[in-house]
This record gives C-alpha cells, sequence and structure tokens, in this order.
C-alpha cells in the first residue's frame, strides 16, 4: 500500500493501479504499468517495465501519466469472452501469477488478470488473449478435485475453438498436464501449460518468456496438450514437452523440465516467430474430442526402499489403488534366497491384489522401461497381479493414470485394459534416452 502522499499526489495527477506511467529516476524517464506496493517504504513506486522487469523508484514529482488502463469487470477481463480474442490464458495459480511480499520474501498468488495482461503487451501481436483467474493456488495444494475444474474450465474454453495456455505452479505441473491428457483427449487446439521458477518481481524472473513462448504455441502449434518452459538457464527458446512425459528434474534452474524417454515435441522461439519440429512425433489420436471426466481420490504412491517394512504395505490396504515406485527393471525385496536380514514385501503386495486393490509398478530410475521378465523379484511381482510390465511411463504419469482410470471404472479387467491402453502418448514401443 502506498503512503497517504503517494496516493494524494496520484489522485490528483488521475493515475491507478494498473495504469501506464512515466517517473525519472537518474537522469532517465522509466516507463511501465503501475504495481501495488508490498513493501515496507510505502513511498516507492513499483512499476512494471516493457522488459517484464519490476522495479521501485522514490515517489518524485517528475510522475506522469501515459495510459489509462482498460476497464475490468472482477477477476474476469471484459476482453475474455471477446471472440476477436485469438487464445484464452487461464490462472490456476503458482509463481508465474504471484508476487514477492518484500517484507518477509514470500510469495505468494496476487496478481490479477489485469495486471497479468498488461505485464504481457506482446501479446497483441499473437492475435491477443482474454485473462481469467480461475483459482489462487500454489501447485502444491492441487488434487483430483482441482484436476477437475481445471479441466472443465479449458474445456469450455477450447469447445469455442480457443486455444488455451494455463499458468501453473512448477512443483505439480507435470501431474495437471497428465490430468488433462487423460481428462480431455484428441484436443482439437493446443492446451499449454507454463509457469516460472522464478516470480516476475526478480530480476532472473522466467516468467515473461515462458508465457510469450506458450501463447505463441498455442497460437500457431498443434493440438494436443502440453508444458512450455526454458529450454536452457539462458534467455530464448522453449521446450515443447508431451504432458504425459514431462517432469521437473532441478529445484530452481530455468530449464527444470525435461521430456522423459522422447525428445520434446518441439522447440519454440516467440522472438523470431519459430517453431522446429523434432523428428520424434507423438502418435496423432484420430477420432473426435473427447471430455473424460472422473478421478478417485483413493490413490497413493509408494517409494520402494531398503529395508522398508511389510506392516507398511499392509496400511496401504485402504486404497483403491497404489504405485509402487520399484527399483530397476521393476524389483521389491523378495528374499528369493532366504537370507536371515532380509525384509521381503513381495507377500504383503500379493495381498493388496488379492483384496481388490490395484497394484501398479513404476520406475525409480525415471529412463527406460520396466521388464518384470528379467529377474526374480519382476516375475514374483508379475505373478501377484501387478501391473506394469513393459511400461515406460513416468511415476507420476502412471499415478494420474491410475486416479482418472479408477474414476471411470473398478471392474478389474477393464481397469489393467485402461492401464496398458497408450492413451495420451504415456506409453511407448520403444524408448529413447535424449540427453538435451
Amino acid at each position: 500500500m502506498y503512503s497517504k502522499k503517494v496516493l494524494d499526489e496520484l489522485w490528483k495527477r488521475n493515475i491507478e493501479i494498473g495504469d501506464r506511467i512515466a517517473i525519472e529516476f537518474g537522469g532517465k524517464e522509466n516507463c511501465g504499468v503501475l504495481l501495488e506496493n508490498f513493501s515496507e517504504n510505502t513511498d516507492i513506486i513499483e512499476i512494471k517495465l516493457d522488459n517484464g522487469y519490476n522495479v521501485g523508484i522514490k515517489f518524485n514529482e517528475s510522475i506522469r501519466l501515459v495510459k489509462k488502463k482498460a476497464g475490468k469487470t472482477g477477476n474476469v477481463e471484459s476482453e475474455e469472452s471477446d471472440e476477436r480474442y485469438k487464445i484464452s490464458v487461464l490462472m490456476f495459480g503458482g509463481t508465474i501469477s504471484s508476487k514477492v511480499e518484500y517484507t518477509t520474501g514470500a510469495v505468494f498468488p496476487a496478481t490479477s488478470p489485469s495486471e497479468f495482461r498488461e505485464a504481457f503487451p506482446e501479446l497483441k501481436g499473437f492475435g491477443g488473449a482474454g485473462f481469467r483467474n480461475v483459482m489462487s493456488l500454489l501447485s502444491e495444494d492441487m488434487n483430483t478435485k482441482h484436476w477437475e475444474i481445471m479441466g472443465k474450465e479449458i474445456y469450455d474454453e477450447i469447445k469455442r475453438g480457443k486455444p488455451v495456455v494455463a499458468t501453473h505452479g512448477t512443483d505439480t505441473m507435470g501431474y495437471s498436464a497428465a490430468a488433462l491428457s487423460f481428462m480431455i483427449q484428441n484436443p482439437n487446439v493446443p492446451i499449454v501449460f507454463t509457469g516460472a521458477q522464478r516470480s516476475s518481481d526478480r530480476g532472473s524472473s522466467d516468467a515473461k518468456e515462458n508465457m510469450l513462448n506458450a501463447a505463441y504455441y498455442a497460437s500457431e502449434g498443434r493440438p494436443g496438450v502440453f508444458v512450455c518452459m526454458h529450454a536452457s538457464t539462458n534467455d530464448g527458446p522453449a521446450y515443447i514437452h508431451l504432458g504425459t512425459r514431462v517432469r521437473k528434474m532441478h529445484t530452481s534452474r530455468r530449464d527444470a523440465f525435461k521430456s522423459v524417454n522422447v525428445p520434446p515435441v518441439a522447440t519454440v522461439d516467440y522472438s523470431k516467430k519459430r517453431i522446429e519440429y523434432t523428428a520424434w512425433e507423438w502418435e496423432m489420436r484420430k477420432g473426435e474430442m473427447k471430455f473424460a471426466p472422473g478421478f478417485s481420490d483413493n490413490v497413493a504412491m509408494l517409494y520402494i526402499h531398503p529395508g522398508i517394512k511389510p506392516e507398511i504395505v499392509r496400511k496401504f490396504s485402504e486404497y483403491d489403488g497404489v504405485v509402487l515406485l520399484v527399483t530397476g527393471l521393476g524389483h521389491v525385496p523378495t528374499n528369493p534366497f532366504g537370507d536371515k536380514h532380509a525384509k521381503p514385501i513381495i507377500n504383503e503386495v500379493g495381498e493388496l491384489v488379492d483384496s481388490g486393490v490395484v497394484v501398479v509398478a513404476a520406475p525409480q530410475t525415471i529412463n527406460g522401461r520396466l521388464n518384470l521378465n528379467v529377474y526374480t523379484a519382476g516375475r514374483m511381482l508379475k505373478e501377484k497381479g501387478v501391473i506394469g510390465h513393459g511400461c515406460d511411463w513416468l511415476p507420476e504419469t502412471a499415478f494420474v493414470k491410475l486416479c482418472w482410470v479408477l474414476g471411470q471404472t473398478k471392474e478389474k479387467k477393464k481397469v489393467e485394459e485402461l492401464m496398458y491402453m497408450n492413451i495420451a502418448g504415456e506409453l511407448s514401443e520403444r524408448s529413447q534416452y535424449v540427453d538435451f
């Protein structure tokens, strides 16, 4: 919040939050969008510059109005439903639509659609965009209910033929992208998730380039569900990752997202108006677009580790489904040689399956595929009825898919059939290791 002195001066000049202003500092006039003040010094004028960075300048008499902001109605921009706008930007929270609270240094979801739109004037060059704030949520708080809301909001937009850019927190973006891939099959336009490792208030923010690259792909790219994030730590192009094949592989780097077992779908560079597709192309599904909502919220993941106690496995009997993050080609402790110190869990896994719990295996190694025929431990899992032989899915994709499948049916044979079916590019006949 600004001080009374500053607010009075802004009022005299007919300046409001969101207006484009100019203010001098160091002998130079700085132009940008006036932001709210979240710092301890309430006399600091905060503006978003055209390069996407935010700066704070001590209030002085040079401040002047350049252009009034566009009108708005609540959280929904007046342009949002205007058919003249080519793409829809739906905001689901996360760092990309957050601010830094400078007193504590905490990041919280707070950016309004109006401010968000003003931060990206370049979108006008892609046919324009309408903005709508669906939820203000940090992605670690996402669950199956949020996926349902997200899917319905996105589906409503693409039914109108509007490509969608979905802003989302990076921590669980891969889960949500996978969920949308199963929920909206054969989309007729691109659905592109994007986010930021660093908020737009920080000098090293990746928010602007991720957003503009995602928007350019949404306006010009091929249909599907994707994640668009930085291709390297430098400014420039972004990768387009298939929604069921992408994982966040670093806590803070700008190029944290990688495609697993397949290359990225494409490289996009909005500044050069260029999309370059890789030689690999996922199997394009033919047929009409299908909306298939419904997720079970009674699915868990269990990371297999040395010394895991059999009684831990038994505690998962209350779930409808469990994804085991298995070692190697698909192993859990089985103790085939009768070592006196080993603690096998294979019987407990079998008990889960016999009790009606759907048990699915996914590789801890991330890259590669499971082969339950090679070693005794794998063969024993297969004999117990564990699903996953031959699969090269990501653990989080296997988890999301099991949530979705159990939201469609509880019939055991049908569940197994759907889990082994390649629905959204989550499975392939031959895995590729791509280092990039």
